[in-house]
């Protein structure tokens, strides 16, 4: 288990698995999986969406939901793996 300044009371646990990809053949570059990520996961590269980290992923699925060509694919941490927050 992990915790961060950024994000105090938000612990993370180690997830071995891929819960995000992005598929650059739909990916049009659009930059709004890097706008609404609170964890800055995202990039632009060579005007393609790229992951740069999933290390502050708070696996909201907002990038997800905001890609309007659907070139995310996203899938919740199965097995208790992911965050956990004392706020709710």
């Amino acid at each position: 288990m992990k915790t961060s300044e950024r994000f105090p009371g938000v612990e993370w646990y180690e997830n071995t698995k891929d819960f995000i990809n992005i598929d650059e053949r739909k990916c049009i570059g659009c930059a709004n999986c890097v706008i609404i990520c609170l964890g800055g996961c995202f990039e632009l590269k060579e005007k393609k969406a790229k992951i740069k980290n999933l290390e502050n992923c708070m696996e909201c699925a907002a990038c997800w939901y905001v890609c309007e060509v659907n070139a995310i694919e996203f899938n919740w941490p199965k097995n208790g793996k992911g965050y956990r927050c004392e706020w709710g």
